[in-house]
């Protein structure tokens, strides 16, 4: 009688365990590990040099892929791939069988990071032992099928990025700036060639085409003293010569150029510096982390924001190469003072509008939306690379920021700024619009 009441301890407490083990997939859990998984793709990004369109493309469709496989935790989530351009139908979990989405939504994440990023050991790393630590808590039926229905899932969104334009516009002809007045040249100091310059070829995710959000023409070239180009360039001049230590540390901590070089005597080499996007990304993380957010809705944030970015570099960059406009640095050099160099080192691609100004407020106001309009952080983003972080009491004012930054820098004039900014809100306006999202 006694061994048979240890028996049915034991059985007891083992059908308990295996019990715990089918239902913990389907309670929301915390977002720490889909976290350490942003943040090891941010460091990917910036140490693979990806510029930021590229960049964007990287953060789409990896956060799309956990969000898409991990949202069958909670079926009141709509998918987003559904409301998006050019995705196939996802694929849905077996019915007959039990999964833990988290496990589905990583294995899907890094699928689709490995196959868009050069650096892959750090990933696999970060992968191997997020899964591990996953897999603890569930029987191996359960593990195996998450990780089939996450690579699943990973291969209906490789299907899009495919398809998505990417290939063709990587072999494009060598492009040939033009030596008409106003327009844009190789700048200074590096004289790098333009980059990315058929971005506007990429198929978007939200717009319906790269030009919807088609901002108003920069102001006419025009070296007489009353124009309004000839204003705004020695504005540029004047700005940079009278830089506080506050406006300095602003364009430093904006400045996320990922194709400055640094020379050291004969040697010069690449620095490693996140892009604007690398930057709004971990803006995101640290907003999720504030807010508490559990594993669901931090990826459907994720996701949400990498798409709004992902439209923004596409419109921008097909105002980029339509106006072809000139830069402060050409400009000045030229007309007013021909050592003059600005306080950042000129990205290599044309003037108007400002990339900066187009993405961040374009993520603003998605990340507004998800937040609200008064959601006060401490963006640490540079802390590691400059030593600095700031304080700004919303995403608006952030962006705001952002955009004002390239003016310190000496890399924009005031209307690729203030139009840029325009463009990116209006952007930004229609894909809250457009897309059906659960709120948080």
């Amino acid at each position: 009688m006694r061994n048979f009441s240890i028996l049915f301890i034991l059985v007891l407490a083992f059908s308990c365990k295996q019990k715990d083990m089918k239902q913990q997939p389907n309670n929301p859990a915390d977002a720490s590990y889909l976290n350490q998984s942003v943040t090891r793709l941010n460091d990917v990004v910036i140490y693979d040099i990806f510029s930021p369109p590229v960049a964007s493309r990287v953060y789409a469709y990896s956060t799309l892929a956990a969000f898409e496989a991990s949202r069958w935790m909670d079926t009141s989530y709509p998918s987003l791939t559904a409301q998006l351009k050019g995705f196939p139908e996802m694929p849905e979990p077996d019915p007959g069988k039990t999964f833990d989405f988290r496990i589905a939504g990583i294995r899907a994440f890094f699928n689709i990071t490995q196959k868009l990023t050069f650096t892959k050991d750090s990933s696999r790393i970060t992968e191997e032992k997020i899964l591990k630590e996953l897999k603890e808590v569930v029987d191996g039926e359960v593990y195996n099928s998450s990780i089939s229905f996450g690579d699943a899932v990973a291969e209906a969104i490789w299907q899009r990025a495919a398809k998505d334009q990417y290939k063709e516009v990587q072999g494009m002809p060598r492009y040939t700036p033009t030596d008409k007045p106003g327009k844009w040249k190789v700048t200074p100091p590096d004289y790098l060639d333009a980059v990315q310059p058929f971005w506007t070829m990429m198929k978007p995710l939200v717009m319906d085409s790269s030009s919807q959000f088609k901002p108003i023409p920069p102001p006419t070239f025009s070296m007489d003293t009353g124009s309004q180009f000839y204003k705004e360039m020695k504005e540029v001049y004047d700005v940079s010569k009278s830089l506080t230590d506050e406006q300095k540390n602003i364009a430093r901590f904006w400045d996320d150029n990922a194709a400055a070089i640094t020379y050291k005597g004969h040697m010069m080499f690449a620095n490693k510096k996140p892009s604007p996007g690398g930057h709004w990304m971990n803006i995101t993380a640290l907003s999720i982390r504030k807010k508490n957010l559990d594993w669901l809705q931090a990826a459907q944030t994720y996701a949400l924001v990498a798409v709004s970015m992902y439209d923004a570099f596409i419109s921008c960059w097909d105002e980029k190469f339509r106006s072809e406009f000139i830069r402060p640095v050409t400009a000045i050099n030229e007309s007013i003072d021909k050592n003059w160099q600005p306080f950042l080192q000129t990205p290599p691609f044309p003037e108007y509008t400002s990339g900066h100004s187009v993405a961040s407020a374009t993520m603003a106001a998605m990340l507004t939306s998800i937040f609200g309009d008064n959601f006060a952080f401490t963006d640490d983003y540079e802390l590691p690379y400059i030593g600095i972080q700031r304080d700004f009491p919303s995403f608006i004012k952030a962006s705001e920021e952002a955009c004002m930054s390239r003016l310190y820098g000496g890399i924009h004039f005031m209307s690729a700024i203030m139009n840029g900014r325009a463009q990116g809100r209006a952007l930004g306006a229609h894909i809250v619009e457009k897309l059906h999202y659960k709120k948080i």
